[in-house]
Order: structure tokens, then sequence, then C-alpha cells
């Protein structure tokens, strides 16, 4: 079966520039990461790093939040999200969603509160 005319028009609004290769996980991780949103998350995340801070480290955990809630297609139609899927233009975004999962865990262990000793 070939790909349906509304197929093709989801693929052109999701990915214009779409060659017809089906997209990976590892493309659709490489993609997600391209975008301007993300790519200021890892700005804030590396400065979040760098000062040590709770708070930054608070408002990239949350902006990370938001960007795989939105990568995932979860606050778009999902009918269009498994068309594209299904037609190749998008691929699995689990690498993405670990990624970023993995990025979160990490600044709050490394921003967390540092245990004073009590010296009695």
């Amino acid at each position: 079966m070939g790909p349906a005319p509304a197929w093709a028009e989801v693929c052109t609004l999701q990915r214009p520039g779409w060659d017809g290769v089906p997209v990976t996980a590892l493309g659709e991780l490489l993609f997600l990461l391209q975008t301007p949103i993300v790519l200021i998350l890892i700005i804030a995340t590396a400065l979040a790093v760098r000062f040590r801070s709770e708070w930054g480290g608070l408002v990239v955990v949350v902006g990370w939040s938001l960007s795989t809630f939105l990568a995932t297609g979860w606050g778009s139609n999902g009918d269009n999200r498994a068309l594209a899927m299904n037609e190749g233009c998008i691929g699995n975004s689990t690498l993405f969603i670990l990624f970023a999962a993995l990025v979160c865990i990490g600044v709050v262990l490394y921003t967390a509160p540092l245990k004073r000793d009590k010296k009695e």
C-alpha cells in the first residue's frame, strides 16, 4: 500500500525538508537536538551546572520536561503524529526522552545542596 495523499500532506507539514528516507530513532534524536528550544536548554543546562545553581537546575529540568512533552506530540493532534510516523517522516522519540531524562537526573544530582558535616 502506497502513501495516501493525507499522509503526504502530514509529512509536508511536520517535516518540510523530508527526503523520503524513513527517520530512525537516532535520526529523530539528532533532529530534536537541533531545535532552537533544545539548543537554548543545552546552554541553560551548562550554565546551571557551571554555577551549580539549584534554581537554575529547577528551571532547566522543567524546560526539558516541557520539551519532551512537546517533542512526543502529546500537546498536539496524535492522529497526525501517528500518520507521520507510519509514513516515516517522524521517528520514534524514545531516545530523546531518555536523553532528556538522563540530563534531568544529572542536573538534579549535581545541583543538589551539599551535605555539611556538623561537628558537635
